[in-house]
């Protein structure tokens, strides 16, 4: 029996994303508070908000799907950055982290409607930026305008100009969709990619 594959995100980037898989999918929108709790982590933040988009969506698979949800926060000094929205917000970020590095952390939930399994993973990848220029600052955000990603930059773009290093295990996570360990869930589930 073939399961049915949901993404619960309107996100154009996982979207993107698990089209590399190459398996048919829909995708469902969760509409979830997405407020930080007083004193939550940021680890604690992102597992609460990745398995309550699954929760706020499960009343709507039917008895054979695959659900996938993830969410995705950038890091300063401990502090949850927002997406800037601006392009003053973005020149702000962007000039804070010259010279430091900015830590993503991922959540990736899977849950089988079938089997009622479900899986939860946190995904860390660090992003350390050059020193860079007002100049070169100002040029990115005009050239790729990326106030829709928290952190200010694609790094699926020229974003990659700005930065010194990267470090981590899947450097999907960064775009917002941990491809490795989507597909190490969705084998535990019985969708095997390859298969």
């Amino acid at each position: 029996m073939t399961q049915n594959l949901i993404l619960g995100s309107s996100s154009k980037y996982r979207q993107s994303l698990l089209k590399r898989l190459q398996i048919p999918f829909t995708t469902l929108s969760p509409d979830i508070d997405e407020n930080q709790l007083p004193d939550e982590t940021p680890e604690k933040y992102i597992e609460r908000i990745t398995k309550a988009k699954a929760e706020a969506l499960k009343s709507q698979l039917d008895d054979n799907s695959i659900l996938i949800t993830s969410d995705q926060c950038a890091t300063f000094d401990g502090i949850i950055i927002g997406k800037p929205l601006t392009k003053q917000k973005a020149c702000e970020q962007l000039q804070s982290f010259s010279g430091k590095t900015v830590t993503f952390l991922t959540g990736l939930y899977t849950y089988s409607s079938l089997s009622q399994q479900s899986r939860y993973i946190l995904s860390e990848f660090k992003v350390s930026f050059r020193e860079l220029s007002t100049c070169e600052i100002e040029r990115y955000i005009d050239l790729e305008s990326p106030l829709d990603c928290a952190g200010s930059f694609k790094c699926e773009g020229l974003g990659v100009a700005l930065f010194e290093k990267v470090e981590g295990q899947d450097p999907t996570s960064l775009v917002g969709l941990p491809l490795i360990e989507t597909c190490k869930s969705l084998r535990l589930l019985g969708m095997n990619p390859l298969a």
